[in-house]
């Protein structure tokens, strides 16, 4: 048997070396070795099969330098470089190994797909990310991976990866990992400790969606990590006298109806207790859906400060490293299956309340496989829908909106032409004009075009003098829209009908320049990595 292994290993290496390609060995028995590529060749493999992952755009990390050791983290951001499509590539994005066991239908990297196969050890990504960033290239490392024998070897490998990092090339800079969804609770907890935010991909909202384009994913498997990370983080938290959920906007305390007061936070509870006892409170079958969020996440099997502290490997537990700093987040595919906008919006708020997610980001399906469950190749991706979800996102997060505002079943998707905002208040023309001079911080947090700085600007003047025109768009009053849904001193800025298909006509027309670069932006749409600006 071992001599049939090696004459076995030896053809392979022949093929290797005639072919120059890594061969794919679709049952991942072995781990795989491709000796036959340079670093820089796996680098361009390995860089362009992780620009489909969204990487987080702010570090909400605070780490100052220490003597001896290579960067620092801080909580206002880290520096970004953006691509020509508004990508930022401020991060070493690249995977540890596109070799995939899986065979999800969207991903270009699944183990049917014919495409050049690399895998990166520890010690290359370590150096890659040292010498990148000392000559000013990254501010930080972004690490997924495929599935190379199962979630647990890879996951090990990728701990062993910022292990090294953090304690041999004394790196101190920022770091993001997308965690292996099956690994086991020991490797959780490592990359916990050793990575400043952490990531488990959701994919897809629903359970259907998953079955029918990802079939060795499940939400359990997804939602498992995802739950045991927020509650250590938590603990953590409590156990340095801070409060159990990660820090928002300072706006927010005045936003009682925002999804992350506290009677938001009690309402989502409530309804998820009545859920369990079996209590119809409602008919919509998302409250099913968020059940089984809190299912899959019991508390019972959750990681503790204490225990995660315990399971963490002797050399790293010596570092004395906050669990997660920067929180977790997620990604969802927009457009590769049907799942509407609100569908999309009820379970991004059903992940910031029962996860208290950082960030939900998504990601534009672009067709890059040919199945028939799947769009066709070459249609163009859903950019102004993926737009129009972020902004969402953002009233979710800072404008003290609900899902269930600005979407509905019976209007499950936003008006591609004009912002959520807007859309939700030309819905709501009832509550519209808003005096200025009167209204409060949340109130005027609604009205389109005004923002959380221009709303704050606005509460502070209007106490030391009479408001203007003029006035509010210094401020930072964004007139073009609001001026239809505001009055200042009793007046209008001019006198138009407060009519939902006018001002909705003149809405998109004041937009059409920026409605038509985001729609035509496939004509010319890249994913962009480092080897595109010649870094590579």
């Amino acid at each position: 048997m071992l001599f049939l292994n090696n004459c076995t290993r030896t053809f392979v290496r022949k093929i290797l070396a005639l072919s120059n390609e890594c061969l794919y060995n679709k049952n991942m028995n072995t781990e795989i070795v491709n000796s036959n590529y340079t670093t820089q060749e796996k680098l361009q493999i390995l860089a362009d099969a992780a620009k489909y992952d969204v990487a987080c755009t702010s570090s909400g990390s605070s780490r100052r330098g220490k003597k001896g050791e290579l960067g620092n983290a801080e909580a206002c951001g880290i520096c970004h470089s953006f691509a020509a499509d508004g990508r930022c590539i401020s991060l070493l994005k690249i995977l540890m190994t596109n070799h995939c066991a899986y065979d999800c239908k969207y991903c270009i990297n699944r183990k049917s797909n014919d495409v050049k196969r690399a895998t990166f050890t520890p010690e290359e990504i370590c150096d890659l990310t040292v010498e990148f960033y000392k000559r000013n290239y990254i501010e930080g490392l972004f690490l997924s991976s495929g599935i190379l024998k199962n979630p647990t070897y890879t996951m090990e490998k990728m701990c062993e990866t910022l292990l090294l990092l953090r304690t041999k090339y004394h790196f101190n800079g920022y770091i993001h990992i997308k965690t292996i969804p099956g690994a086991s609770d020991e490797l959780l907890a490592s990359a916990g400790y050793l990575a400043d935010r952490i990531s488990v991909n959701l994919e897809l909202p629903t359970e259907e969606g998953l079955h029918m384009l990802a079939p060795n994913k499940t939400m359990k498997n997804i939602l498992n990590p995802m739950g045991k990370v927020q509650s250590t983080i938590a603990s953590h938290r409590m156990a340095i006298g801070k409060s159990a959920y990660m820090d928002r906007s300072g706006g927010n305390k005045f936003l009682n109806a925002g999804i992350f007061s506290d009677a938001s936070k009690k309402h989502f509870s409530e309804c998820l207790n009545a859920q369990k006892n079996d209590t119809a409170i409602s008919q919509d079958s998302q409250m099913n859906r968020l059940e089984s969020y809190k299912r899959y996440t019991s508390l019972d099997h959750a990681l503790t400060w204490e225990n995660a502290n315990q399971l963490a490997p002797r050399d790293m537990s010596q570092l004395k490293r906050s669990f997660a700093p920067a929180g977790q987040s997620t990604q969802m595919i927009i457009g590769a299956t049907g799942e509407s906008d609100y569908t999309l919006l009820q379970t991004t708020q059903a992940l910031y309340q029962g996860f208290d997610l950082k960030r939900v980001f998504y990601s534009a399906y672009i067709p890059l496989n040919e199945d028939k469950v799947l769009p066709e190749i070459g249609t163009p991706p859903p950019l102004l829908r993926e737009h129009r979800l972020y902004q969402a996102d953002w009233l979710l997060r800072f404008y003290g909106f609900q899902a269930g505002e600005l979407l509905s079943l019976e209007q499950p998707n936003f008006n591609e032409m004009i912002d959520p905002k807007c859309d939700w208040a030309l819905r709501h023309l009832e509550q519209f004009p808003v005096e200025v001079e009167k209204a409060n911080y949340a109130t005027l947090l609604r009205v389109p075009g005004i923002g959380p700085k221009s709303a704050s600007r606005i509460t502070y003047a209007r106490r030391y003098g009479r408001l203007d025109y003029d006035s509010l768009k210094k401020m930072g009053v964004v007139l073009k829209r609001a001026h239809y849904f505001i009055t200042c001193g009793g007046k209008q800025m001019y006198h138009t009908p407060i009519e939902a298909s006018y001002i909705t006509r003149q809405l998109i027309s004041v937009d059409t320049k920026d409605i038509w670069n985001t729609q035509h932006a496939n004509e010319s749409f890249t994913q962009m990595t480092l080897t595109d600006f010649g870094v590579c």
